[in-house]
């Protein structure tokens, strides 16, 4: 890859030309940083801030891809439960969950759509993302339990079913070894009709380096 000075070309060639992979092989910049750069360039915004703002809404994330209309992306925000445009991504490859009414043809299409969206160079292999440890996983789960039960967490209003804007969810974020996660309780219309608004708890996890 190579050094390139950021005098001569601009991280938007550098991710046209290379991919996430060319970023990372910048100075100080790595897995994490890249994917950030890649979506405030693709996207005009960056995913990880809307969420801890409160601000992310799936639905309206999914219609900014060409050919998801309202219905499909409703269908993927509370019949699939999916979260972020690496939750679609993942089960295109991988065939699960199932995504209703997305053909062959679109899933074509949508690939190569994420692939640019997300800022990958190569194809992205079916095992879906970099494998992290159970026990990791179970630890923040009960570190985000057991904050928010002390109430020591920061609340935020989420945007999703949330007409009054209250602020009530707690949002927790934390590190471990080259991991970052973002824990918080799920706020589909699936939990809010099972009552489950402090019971399930949505991690999302991102590998920094």
């Amino acid at each position: 890859m190579g050094s390139h000075p950021s005098h001569k070309i601009s991280l938007r060639e550098i991710l046209k030309s290379e991919g996430r992979d060319g970023l990372v092989s910048l100075h100080a910049i790595g897995t994490g940083i890249a994917a950030a750069i890649a979506e405030i360039i693709n996207t005009g915004k960056w995913s990880q801030l809307d969420r801890a703002r409160g601000e992310l809404v799936p639905e309206k994330l999914f219609m900014t891809l060409p050919g998801i209309g309202t219905k499909l992306a409703q269908a993927m925000a509370d019949e699939a439960h999916f979260e972020s445009l690496e939750d679609l991504e993942h089960a295109i490859h991988s065939g699960k969950p199932s995504i209703p009414g997305l053909g062959q043809r679109r899933r074509e299409a949508l690939t190569a759509i994420l692939e640019k969206r997300l800022g990958r160079f190569v194809p992205v292999k079916t095992s879906g993302p970099p494998a992290r440890p159970v026990e990791l996983i179970l630890e923040v789960d009960a570190m985000y339990r057991a904050r928010a039960a002390a109430g020591v967490l920061k609340l935020i209003a989420p945007k999703r079913h949330n007409p009054e804007e209250l602020q009530w969810l707690p949002i927790m974020h934390a590190r471990h070894d080259d991991w970052h996660f973002t824990a918080l309780f799920s706020n589909t219309a699936l939990a809010i009709k099972a009552g489950k608004t402090k019971d399930w708890v949505v991690i999302f996890h991102e590998k920094t380096g």
